[in-house]
Order: structure tokens, then C-alpha cells, then sequence
């Protein structure tokens, strides 16, 4: 099969309905170069870029609880800086560009995604929700 590695895919293909940053920027552990009192940052296997992480709130209303909170990872040299959080509001919605999704097998044999992305920001439009046939 000639698809292989991370499948390159756009950022309102992964979250249709806009998310939201509902954790810090942190980076990401590289577990078998780290030890016990030493702290190893991952590398990505690809482009030996810094990988750094923030959690983000799906906002599609049909996605289940339990599945709405999903890790980004962001690929950059520097610790990316999130968007100003938006008045009135109580999570900062967020937009990502250069996403990649690499499909893996989870430890309860499911399949899932790993979402990878480059860069980090505001978004450029506001996502309106989808508008419902008035009666």
C-alpha cells in the first residue's frame, strides 16, 4: 500500500465544529531516553522537531463524553504559545494548521488517531453552529 506514515489532513476535517484548549502547552516525555532523574523531551521520528502537547475539547455535540478531550501534539523548536483567551468565554478556542493523523491500534485493540500539527492559533472564523429547519 503506497499510504503509509502520518496521513496529511485538514484542521476542519478532525474538528468540524471548532475545539478549545482545556490544558497547558507541555512537552512530551521521551520514555526511553529518559530516566528516573533526568527528563528527555521526544523528538518527532519524521522531522526531529521538539513535540509538545495541549489537551483541546471537541466541540461537536454528537461526539460521546467520555471522547470529547483530545492530546494534540504540535511539532515546533520552540514551546508553542497558545491564542489570548476570548472574553466571556471559559475555554480558549483554538485553530491548527499542517495536521497530520496517524492511525494506530489503542491498548483495548480500537482503532485511533494520533493528530499532529505545526502550527497554532486564533481562529481565522468563527464556527457557527449548524443552523436547525425552523418549523
Amino acid at each position: 500500500m503506497a499510504l503509509q506514515g502520518p496521513i496529511p489532513v485538514t484542521f476542519s476535517m478532525v474538528f468540524p465544529h471548532g475545539c478549545y484548549i482545556v490544558g497547558e502547552v507541555e512537552p512530551v516525555k521521551d520514555f526511553d531516553a529518559s530516566t528516573s532523574g533526568r527528563f528527555v523531551q521526544a523528538r518527532d521520528k519524521q522531522t526531529r522537531e521538539l513535540v509538545w502537547q495541549v489537551s483541546v475539547m471537541d466541540a461537536d455535540p454528537t461526539v460521546k463524553a467520555t471522547q470529547k478531550t483530545v492530546s494534540v501534539k504540535i511539532l515546533s523548536p520552540v514551546q508553542p504559545v497558545p491564542p489570548p483567551p476570548m472574553p466571556g468565554l471559559p475555554f480558549t478556542p483554538v485553530e491548527f494548521d499542517h495536521v497530520t493523523a496517524t492511525p494506530y491500534v489503542n491498548g483495548s485493540g480500537r482503532l485511533a488517531y494520533s493528530i499532529k500539527v505545526r502550527e497554532m492559533h486564533a481562529p481565522r472564523t468563527a464556527h457557527k453552529p449548524v443552523a436547525k429547519d425552523a418549523a
